[in-house]
Parts: structure tokens; sequence; C-alpha cells
């Protein structure tokens, strides 16, 4: 973003109250505490706290202007460049706004209940082939996250991809129309939020809003395994490009094997067929190149340059990151989670063979008032894969624990220890596996030293452990410090 002042103050409706109208910008803040150098710096109004307060340490860090609601003059000791509004946060995404409409590059937005970060990276590694390729830093996809993104834009990038994400009612209408995107893909409908939003149906017709800020002609690529996207109503003047491993899809993926845990397949697409190789875990991330590997082609990036930018993405911190520290494979997926991806790390971790498969699992947020339903059914889910132990913090994650036990499935595997059995309590249970037992044990929010200490007792050579749940559980610790043993 190369920007001054008085085109803030413009876009924002705003009016300058002190300080150089012709001062320029370059980056967009809500963190007081993080200035690059010429940053504008907006503080935004919470349920509990107001940043407003926060604008002398903002300039005093290097902020060369700011956005304020409070003030109807300079506060005393300002220096910079001070523009009052009647919003901050609406002045924010009219900014945005402002800025995406002297964009002249192409976006792509990437939306969903599931996958949407890794697809945003897949995507971007699919077009780097043949473009500079902007992509949304970090989590910024929300109403406030969006606009921040789009002025990083730089004036050399040729596309841009961006994740766009929504939590209640109303956002992504609000997302769309300031990012405006040229094609918009859909990874999924899960139920990620249905707290906020009651339903499958209405988690769609939320995400559906992203056609809002289209212009005619623009692509949607649909998700067709998945049941609610394949019967999406789209608008009569967008394209339509479907994607998955059915016959129907215009992109499919035939011929799916599995080495190592790594997949390949071979991508159809009309008479063309193009062998893949994923550089990341699990078949659950098939669904996720197939999206890259169709937008890439629609921007004319040829299914096999693509292939070989999607080759080289090897994933990111917290979403499915294998290490191995200390003869232990330590899988890190504690970014997120929601019963979809859940599953999905389960299945990583079943295809691990040679020691023991544990199964570090967390409480799963947002979910509403059916968390409970949706916890036992991972429990469920468990009973047939290899998992020799688990492990659950958390008062919802002990409920996977409880399914898990009520019936003998059909598995294989035990490596349960009958002394640490004899000495556990606290939610210890045992599941028959073909005459032989996986050992479970829960452990409540807030008993994390407890856990630790329970698995440095547990873990050996040879080992996997998988560490999933969602963000706010602090799971991520557990796994870092496992990860760093030597």
């Amino acid at each position: 973003m190369e920007i001054r002042v008085k085109e803030i103050a413009q876009a924002a409706r705003g009016s300058l109250l002190c300080g150089d109208s012709l001062t320029p910008l370059r980056h967009i803040s809500i963190d007081s505490r993080a200035m690059r150098g010429d940053d504008l710096f907006v503080p935004l109004i919470g349920e509990k706290n107001d940043a407003h307060r926060f604008i002398g340490q903002a300039m005093e860090n290097g902020a060369a202007a700011a956005l304020t609601s409070r003030h109807e003059t300079a506060p005393k000791g300002f220096t910079g460049a001070l523009i009052r509004v009647e919003d901050t946060k609406a002045a924010l995404q009219a900014i945005g706004a402002y800025i995406r409409r002297r964009l002249c590059i192409p976006l792509v937005g990437i939306t969903g209940s599931v996958g949407k970060t890794t697809t945003r990276e897949m995507t971007a590694a699919a077009l780097s082939a043949a473009f500079r390729t902007f992509k949304t830093p970090a989590n910024h996809n929300s109403q406030v996250g969006v606009p921040i993104t789009i002025s990083e834009i730089g004036r050399d990038d040729e596309i841009g991809v961006l994740e766009l994400g929504m939590s209640e009612p109303g956002e992504m209408e609000v997302i769309a129309r300031l990012a405006a995107v040229d094609a918009a893909v859909f990874t999924n409908i899960g139920v990620t939020h249905i707290e906020n939003l009651g339903s499958r149906e209405r988690i769609l017709e939320e995400k559906l809003h992203i056609q809002d800020g289209m212009k005619p002609g623009g692509a949607v690529f649909l998700n067709a395994d998945n049941d609610l996207l394949k019967t999406a109503r789209i608008r009569e003047d967008l394209r339509v490009i479907t994607y998955g491993t059915g016959p129907d899809a215009d992109y499919r993926a035939e011929e799916i094997r599995s080495e190592g845990g790594f997949a390949s397949f071979i991508l159809a697409h009309g008479s063309a067929r193009t062998p893949v190789r994923l550089g990341v875990m699990g078949e659950h991330n098939i669904s996720n190149a197939l999206a890259a590997l169709a937008v890439a082609d629609s921007f004319g990036v040829s299914p096999e340059q693509a292939a070989a930018g999607l080759s080289r993405f090897t994933g990111f911190e917290g979403r499915q990151q294998v290490e191995t520290a200390g003869g232990v494979t330590v899988i890190d997926d504690t970014y997120n989670a929601s019963p979809d991806s859940m599953k999905a790390g389960l299945r990583v971790l079943s295809s691990f063979e040679g020691g023991r498969r544990i199964a570090v699992l967390a409480d799963m947020k947002e979910l509403g008032p059916d968390a409970p339903r949706f916890h036992r059914e991972i429990g469920i889910f468990l009973q047939n894969q290899p998992v020799e132990e688990l492990i659950t913090y958390g008062e919802l994650a002990a409920e996977i624990a409880a399914a898990a036990a009520e019936a003998p499935p059909a598995g294989i595997g035990s490596g349960a220890d009958p002394a640490r059995d004899a000495d556990a309590g606290n939610c210890v249970s045992r599941m028959a596996r073909a005459g032989q037992g996986v050992h479970t044990k829960c452990f409540k929010e807030g008993e994390m030293d407890a856990l630790l200490c329970y698995l440095e007792g547990l873990l050996q050579e040879g080992d996997t452990v998988l560490f999933k749940g969602s963000h706010s559980m602090g799971l991520g610790a557990a796994a870092a410090r496992f990860k760093e043993k030597r």
C-alpha cells in the first residue's frame, strides 16, 4: 500500500484533526505494539477494551497517522496525522474497499468450513508457478483482517489469494463486498461455527454471500463431493466449475494412492491426464489440491506447472506438521479443530506403522448445543482406527473417550501398560480390540501439567503421537514441547 493521509480521510469519510495531509502511509495496524514504519493505526473498540487509549503508544512505536472516533481535537503531545471518523471499524473496511478498487490484479477468495488455509496455501503454490502471487498472511480472514490484508498487496504482485472466513450472520456479506474477488472457491460445508448459525444450511447460505462482490463472468469452484455444495445455487452470470473424486466433476482425482502417508493421483480434466504427488500428508488434502489445480488452470497455468508448484508445498506450523524428536514422531495439528479435520488428523495418524499410535485430543469449540454429540461421533470413528492410546483434554473431549469405549470395535493393536492402568484413575477405561486393549485417559481443562507428565512417562522410541484440538485449548505448547526433545 502506498497512500497519503488525505486519501485515507476521503475513503473513510473522515476529517483531518491535525498533521500533514500529504504524509505517505504504507501499512495498516490494529496493534499499537507492532509498527513497521509509515503505519496507519486503527484503534478498535471491543467488548472489554478500547484501543483508543493506545494511540500515543502507537505513535511512539512508529505510526505516522491514526484514526479516532473518540477525539474532537488532537490529544496533548500527539504527533502525526489524526483523522476523525464515526466508527473506526467501519472506516477500516471503507479504506480496504477503496484500496481494492485501485488494484488491477485478479483476486481469488477461499471460503468453506474446513481446509480454507491449506487450500489458500496450495492455490498460491500452484499459481506461483506462473505468477508473482500474494496470499493472506497468517489468519487475517475476518472483516477486520481482510481490509488489512488487501492493503498489503504490492505493486509487483500479479494475482492474490485471499482466505475469507466468517463466524456470524452478515459477516461474509461485508467481506465479500470489500474484497470483490474474481474467483471464489468453496472447500466444503461442515459444522464449524454452527453454534452461531444454527445449521449447515444456514452456514452455506451465509458463505454464498461471497458472490455479492463478484462481477459477471467470475468463476465459482465447488467441491462436488460435498452434499450441500453440489446442489448450491450460484448466480446465473457466474461460471461454475466443480472438482472432486466423482465421475461428474470437471476436475477429478483418479488412481488415488498413498505412499508413506503422502497421496498421489492422476488429475483428470477433459481428455488431459496429469500425475500429481502431494508434499503434505493425508488423503483429505486431495480435495484441497484439486481446488488449487482447477483455479490455476482457469488462470492459464498448465496442469504440469501447477502440479510442480503444488508439490513444493509441505505444510506449515500447527497444520499436520510432522517432526521426529527423540525417536518419537510428533504430528502437530493444533491450529484448530472441527469434526471433519479431527477425523482427517486421525487418518493421518493411522497411516503410520512401526510403533504405537497415540492420539492426544482436546475440545472442539463453537459446535453449539450438539457439541457432545459431535465429540462422541469422533469416538465412534476411532473404534475402527488402529490407535493404541487415546488421551483427551477437556470436558467435551472426554466424550470422545466415552464413545470410543462403548462398543468393542474390530481393530488391531494394543500397547497398553497394565501397571499404568492400576495407577491411572481420572477417567481411565479400556477398549477391547480383537481380544487386546487400547488405553484411554482423560484430563480436565487446566490439568495440562498432569497431561504433560503423563505423556513424558508414556512416550517411547518408535511411537507416533497426534496433537489435535481447537487452538484455544492450548495443545500447541504441548506439541512444541515434544517436538523440541532430542
